[in-house]
């Protein structure tokens, strides 16, 4: 596919008025917008504003390539743009960008957009080819050069695979290239669209220049690409992995490797190549998936505390469905039992089907955080350890009560489930650290045996013995705390969870308020801080449907119609709604939200009410036990928070 059936001319963008980030992405997407290319601007800036959020797209050198796949998009495009004057991209380099190109990829994408989308990504890494377009002034002067680009490009592949062929006929030349240094390498990205083969093209582009041979596996929209065998890996020197996702590892065992960004294989390709030639790429151990072993490996994912969430939102991402699942059985269980008694059928079949989904509930949360710190060895002492956790208070004079229904004198529960997980993923690296060096031959030994037996006696022992009755002294605490709390300090809870699930709508924050409450609720069978934090999770989209109703001229098109959709979005208790207007304007929206949040937690627990059900919004007010209350305060909240967001946020900019 010609690359300049992607590159349409009227949808271009020779001269752009944004100065800002925020104005460069409404600008840009509103074009999309304009020519028919997107069906839903607020869908699409959405999963543009998204994928910003997970790194920025601004690659250095005046370039940024936004991008988004999702349904919205009609048909795939790369919408080009120019800023004479620059703008403030958060580029990764810091200068401001010049040069915009924005990848709009339909969902179901075929593999030949794909393919042209990542031939254009890779014609970015030519210095000649994007000087030529900061001159360019037209349209067609712009498709000409990437007409001629792609030409050019395909013209020395050809030249390429022709050297190759005479090379592998030619035995001098064969012996020769054994004396090249060999390196494979893997890059990925999120959406991988255009980052990963702008990677892959960059670190060849310099290998070749170095005077090596490397191959790079893509792991991107069409899947994997130049998949590495098991003799390529073999015969490298080491290993590169440009990636911002998980890619398979344990392939690259005693390898030296050197893991980065995927945005060092686009702008430090060099430095990472030579890593590996100058012996300075650290040896990567895994056993059966398992975790880098050598303690420089170089982490792409932050510090100690970035990968602490990670492993805990693993866990929690994973326990939602049964949290959700369980939750609302049961709450629709006690509804049925106010019209058909608690021996009915109907009330027996809910109530143990949520209770049952309920059970699995902390030793899924265990096993998976577990999992996502030793991969898959660590996931079984995982899930005992937080099954643990929830049938026996610990050591001592006491047997398990084996049964999914049965009710431990005073077990760990959510926290020392959570415990067992970081203990379980723990245990297991330590696992592998300890088993490296053992012969050959019993590396089978170790993912049947080793740890599965060593793992399960370890943390089960550290359970028993010790977590479970100290857990379960905490969880007795806080479940006496909960019961015995009057009014006044019941308040101030509800303002500070209803409040906090407004501060960053999705994020660590709002997950810890939602986590607390579940646990609460699973402890104590009583919804009250559930109400908290559903009125507070409400708040932050219900305010911005109401300040986009009522002030609409301080908003843009684009923030109208999402203002719309979020009156939707706001009863269903899915605070993300409101995370487009807190990117675009975090001071006024939440500010105004976490204040209209508080407020309706405060109020949720100052009437007493209690939600039995972890989700849902006003969807499940009926289960309430005080239902006006519940509402009321969701309301009084939304308006407040509302209101001062309406009437705080500045006018919008002619």
């Amino acid at each position: 596919m010609d690359i300049r059936d992607l590159l349409l001319k009227n949808v271009m963008i020779m001269d752009m008025h944004a100065t800002t980030k925020d104005e460069a992405i409404d600008e840009l997407v509103h074009k999309y917008a304009e020519q028919g290319v997107i069906n839903d601007e607020a869908l699409y800036k959405k999963d543009i504003i998204k994928r910003e959020a997970e790194s920025t797209t601004g690659i250095g050198d005046g370039i940024a390539m936004p991008h988004a796949k999702d349904k919205a998009v009609q048909r795939a495009t790369v919408l080009f743009a120019k800023s004479a004057a620059g703008v403030d991209f958060n580029a990764l380099d810091g200068q401001p960008v010049h040069l915009f190109f924005m990848i709009a990829a339909p969902e179901g994408a075929n593999n030949t957009h794909l393919a042209a989308l990542a031939a254009l990504s890779s014609l970015l890494i030519d210095p000649e080819l994007v000087g030529k377009l900061k001159k360019a002034t037209t349209p067609e002067e712009v498709q000409q050069l990437f007409g001629d680009a792609q030409a050019a490009k395909e013209l020395k592949e050809a030249k390429d695979a022709a050297a190759k062929a005479r090379k592998a006929a030619d035995a001098s030349s064969a012996a020769a290239d054994e004396q090249r240094p060999y390196i494979v390498g893997v890059t990925a990205c999120p959406n991988g669209i255009a980052h990963t083969y702008m990677a892959e093209a960059a670190l060849i582009k310099q290998a070749e220049a170095m005077n090596v041979d490397i191959k790079i596996e893509t792991n991107g929209s069409e899947g994997v690409k130049h998949l590495l065998t098991a003799d390529e890996i073999a015969r490298a020197k080491g290993v590169i992995i440009a990636a911002d996702k998980k890619v398979k590892m344990a392939r690259f065992d005693g390898k030296p490797l050197v893991n980065r960004p995927v945005t060092d294989g686009i702008n430090k390709s060099e430095e990472l190549i030579n890593e590996v030639l100058e012996g300075k790429a650290p040896v990567y151990h895994d056993a059966d998936g398992g975790a880098a072993d050598s303690d420089d490996a170089e982490s792409s994912n932050g510090g100690v505390w970035s990968e602490i969430y990670k492993d805990l939102m693993n866990g929690i991402s994973h326990m939602l469905p049964f949290v959700v699942g369980g939750g609302i059985l049961m709450a629709l269980s006690f509804v049925i039992e106010q019209f058909a008694g608690d021996k009915s059928l109907a009330f027996t079949f809910f109530n143990q089907a949520g209770n049952m989904a309920f059970a699995f509930m902390v030793p899924v949360l265990a096993g998976y955080i577990a999992e996502s710190i030793g991969d898959r060895p660590a996931l079984m002492p995982g899930f005992v350890g937080g099954f643990m956790a929830t049938v026996y208070s610990g050591a001592y004079g006491g047997v398990y009560v084996a049964s999914l229904s049965a009710h431990a004198k005073s077990p760990a529960g959510f926290l020392g489930g959570i415990a067992a997980g970081f203990l379980a993923g723990y245990v297991t690296v330590w696992m592998k650290k300890w088993t490296k060096h053992m012969p050959q031959s019993l590396e089978g030994m170790k993912p049947m045996l080793i740890y599965p037996i060593i793992g399960l006696l370890i943390v089960a022992a550290l359970m028993f013995f010790i977590i479970n009755p100290i857990f379960s002294v905490i969880n007795q605490f806080i479940t006496h705390f909960l019961n015995s709390m009057g009014t006044g300090n019941a308040v101030i809870l509800g303002i500070i969870l209803g409040g906090m699930m407004s501060i960053d709508m999705g994020g660590p924050f709002n997950k810890a308020a939602y986590v607390f409450a579940t646990g609460a609720f699973t402890a104590t069978q009583d919804g009250n801080l559930m109400a908290a934090v559903m009125a507070g999770g409400m708040v932050p989209p219900l305010a911005t449907a109401i300040a986009t109703a009522f002030w609409p001229k301080k908003f843009t098109d684009d923030e109208r119609k999402a203002g719309i959709s979020n009156w939707i979005l706001g009863i269903s208790f899915i605070t993300e709604g409101a995370i487009p207007f807190a990117t675009a304007d975090p001071l006024h929206v939440i500010g105004s939200g976490v204040l209209g949040a508080a407020i309706a937690g405060g109020l949720t627990q100052l009437w007493h009410v209690s939600v039995p059900a972890p989700h849902g919004g006003l969807w499940v007010a009926l289960l309430a036990t005080n239902i006006w209350g519940y509402v009321g305060a969701t309301v009084i909240g939304a308006v407040i928070a509302g209101v001062v967001l309406g009437l705080w946020k500045p006018a919008k900019k002619a």
